[in-house]
């Protein structure tokens, strides 16, 4: 029965990423700890192989929809990278209620930043994205936008250090992150994130395992295939839905799995 739990939670987490751009890490850590006994340290590890390996085969899969901004996506993934080591080593030196409860209050503080955008945007005070702006950087002639330049160095660093800290791929940041501040459109942003998701997770996950903390492969292959399954699903439902509908499903995702696993973890704190 456990087994068939973490194969149902392996394809909801596929759907969440590849419709969504994110939410498969605040799924994935869950259930490794409470539906499969793992411990934080070694769920956060995992987590990063489940999610990892489904965003590589969501950005596959949505970029044969076009919705993919490659370089953008390379460009924010290879900013977060050093943040993802920082993060990484520094898990190693707090216990795992520390781990758990800061997972908890991030989630909820951005699902409170992307409700509080939502509803501006049904207030009409907040117009919502429509299409990528510009190049931050161009050779020919060369030139730089220097703002949003330092956007993505602060946001990708930061979901950087988050990714590696709390072993999550970043989707539920980085898909905030490029809407709220580099202003894409939601589909675009969540296909555009599966590609940042990839290299942060990869990163992030090398220095885990080196620092000595092994995942339980079993159940983590068994996430990752029913995962990567879910993620091809979860793209082509993401081309035949309207953008404010999945920002609100990502914004209920996030919000639902921050209650429950604070509810779980808050109180060892205590």
């Amino acid at each position: 029965m456990t087994l068939v739990l973490a194969a149902v939670a392996g394809l909801l987490i596929g759907l969440s990423l590849g419709a969504l751009g994110g939410g498969g890490s605040i799924l994935a850590v869950p259930v490794l700890v409470y539906v499969l006994g793992e411990s934080a340290s070694q769920a956060t590890t995992g987590s990063l192989v489940v999610v990892g390996v489904t965003a590589l085969v969501g950005a596959v899969s949505a970029h044969r929809h076009g919705t993919v901004l490659w370089a953008r996506g390379l460009a924010f993934g290879a900013t977060a990278v050093a943040g993802a080591v920082l993060g990484a080593r520094a898990s190693t030196a707090v216990g795992e209620a520390v781990l758990l409860g800061g997972f908890s209050v991030l989630m909820l503080l951005v699902a409170a930043l992307m409700s509080w955008r939502l509803v501006q945007q049904r207030r009409g005070l907040v117009t919502g994205p429509s299409r990528p702006d510009g190049p931050v950087l161009t050779l020919h002639p060369l030139t730089v936008d220097v703002r949003r330049a330092a956007v993505v160095l602060v946001t990708a660093t930061a979901v950087g250090l988050l990714t590696g800290f709390l072993g999550v791929g970043g989707g539920f940041l980085v898909v905030p992150a490029l809407v709220l501040a580099l202003d894409l459109p939601m589909d675009r942003a969540a296909a555009t994130s599966l590609v940042v998701i990839v290299l942060t997770s990869a990163s992030a996950f090398v220095v885990r395992v080196g620092s000595g903390v092994q995942p339980t492969w079993v159940p983590v292959l068994l996430l990752t295939v029913a995962a990567a399954a879910g993620a091809v699903g979860g793209t082509w439902l993401a081309q035949r839905t309207r953008p404010e509908r999945l920002a609100g499903a990502f914004t209920l995702l996030v919000l639902g799995v921050a209650v429950y696993t604070a509810a779980r973890a808050l109180p060892a704190l205590a």
